[in-house]
């Protein structure tokens, strides 16, 4: 396993014992803030080509070796895509993806990606069987098509989403029933982990992967606020159960990449006054604005970040 440490941002930075920690273990660090600030919340195509490149240059993932990579806030989520097809390059073959996240991250977004719509790119990517979301108790639920969503997915049986807690979706269009959902009178109903219960969730979860190969991708803002302070709106899932989910997929799956995001940074963007005006408006809308301290802030985020570390490296070795 190859483990990645990729600075985008200074959110790992404000964790040196974490960081530490990874150099021990061997960590490659690539660091680009710059590109960071012009692709942070979305980027062009062009500039994600350029970043991806780069990290592919830059570090030294080669023949079927697995990456694990951390990278910082949940603004940059969209570098998964990135990470995804470099995973399935070098171990080609279908997969599935497994997303844990307070959000969806399916919206269409014309021009370039963005944090909220890559999850499209994905299923783009003809190795992936199916993307499985787990863990979403957000807002980007509720009348999710008039959010931009591309629910299309859902009717297609590519796409599988779990909240842990969320009430039914009002929609207009017909998807049909899914794995994951029912469409009764207007409105998605969820197979939520909170009706289903923790316990049986993971082997529902488990009877839903019908590939080998997996890549897992974490945004800690599925946890609620004692587990990670994120820039993003948190969900109600605990560390102990999201390390036990990881350990049923680890032991039962080849994980062939998986990458870990979500720790608070404050925004930087580069780009003209209208980007960066349009991404600052963004955020004053989409994220809240009351955070813990700096050393609290610390000290939780690199208390998962350690406890993360030490599972996926278990079953990715």
């Amino acid at each position: 396993m190859q483990l990645l440490l990729l600075h985008l941002d200074d959110a790992l930075e404000l964790q040196p014992d974490f960081v530490r920690a990874c150099e021990f273990a061997g960590a490659h660090q690539y660091f680009d803030k710059d590109a960071g600030r012009e692709v942070r919340l979305w980027g062009k195509q062009s500039a994600l080509a350029d970043l991806g490149r780069e990290i592919v240059k830059n570090t030294p993932a080669t023949g079927k070796d697995s990456q694990l990579c951390f990278m910082g806030s949940g603004d940059f989520h969209h570098i998964t895509a990135l990470l995804l097809d470099g995973a399935l390059e070098r171990q080609p073959g279908p997969a599935t993806l497994i997303h844990f996240d307070n959000h969806p991250d399916w919206v269409n977004f014309d021009g370039g990606m963005h944090c909220g719509s890559w999850v499209n790119s994905a299923l783009g990517n003809s190795n992936i069987q199916k993307v499985i979301t787990i863990g979403v108790c957000s807002h980007d639920l509720r009348s999710p098509e008039r959010k931009g969503a591309n629910l299309h997915w859902l009717g297609e049986g590519k796409l599988e989403l779990y909240p842990y807690e969320h009430p039914p979706s009002r929609v207009l269009a017909d998807y049909g029933n899914g794995a994951s959902y029912r469409q009764e009178k207007g409105a998605l109903h969820w197979k939520s982990i909170s009706e289903i219960g923790e316990e049986n969730f993971i082997d529902r979860m488990l009877s839903r992967i019908r590939t080998e190969a997996v890549y897992v991708t974490i945004d800690k803002d599925v946890l609620a606020a004692d587990d990670a302070v994120t820039n993003w709106d948190q969900g109600r899932m605990r560390l102990p159960y999201l390390l036990a989910l990881i350990s049923e997929i680890g032991s039962r799956h080849r994980i062939i990449g998986a990458d870990v995001i979500g720790d608070y940074s404050v925004p930087s963007y580069a780009g003209g006054l209208r980007t960066r005006f349009m991404k600052r408006a963004e955020i004053f809308i989409d994220q809240p604005r009351v955070r813990q301290g700096p050393e609290k802030t610390r000290n939780i985020n690199s208390a998962a970040n350690h406890a993360l570390l030490e599972v996926l490296a278990e079953y990715m070795e």
